[in-house]
């Protein structure tokens, strides 16, 4: 078994292996992060997208639908029942305007889901939050080492058995 570096575990490493391994790591914890804010980004544009199509199909639904609709339930209305036309006229107008406001809540549903998703926010904050711990981060000293563990000893006793 070897750790990261190719060295095997457990065996002493140095400050610049040490310092390489963390280099690498951190490089790579970026390269996460920004492939996570990218994915956030393009999950909050695919709903800023939905919530504009529901806008745009119902103003559609409002403008086209309105002279064609309104006369065809009206005169519907109208056949159906005794009252006057125009009365039949405003029935077929709510009816519309129903259908219109139903697809706007969609719409604001949507818009509301992808302004409280921030996932870009949380994830820029979050490489914020690691860039400034590893700018404060101090080396650990490093206890005194018993006369038969110095690195000349284990040098020594590693070429004798070798």
């Amino acid at each position: 078994m070897s750790a990261p570096d190719g060295s095997p575990v457990g065996a002493e490493r140095s400050i610049g292996q040490l310092f390489a391994s963390a280099t690498t790591e951190m490089s790579a914890l970026v390269h996460d992060e920004i492939a996570l804010a990218k994915a956030q980004l393009k999950r909050d544009v695919k709903r800023g997208a939905t919530s504009g199509g529901a806008f745009t199909v119902a103003g559609a639904v409002l403008v086209f639908s309105l002279p064609m609709l309104n006369f065809a339930l009206a005169y519907g209305i109208r056949t159906w029942s005794d009252w006057n036309l125009a009365v039949c006229f405003l029935l077929s107008f709510a009816a519309n305007v129903l259908i219109a406001g139903v697809l706007a809540l969609v719409g604001v549903v949507f818009a509301k889901k992808a302004k409280q998703s921030g996932g870009a926010q949380k994830t820029a904050a979050s490489m914020k939050e690691s860039a400034s711990i590893l700018q404060n981060a101090k080396p650990h000293p490093r206890p005194e080492l018993p006369q038969d563990r110095v690195p000349e000893a284990i040098e020594a006793v590693a070429r004798s058995s070798s």
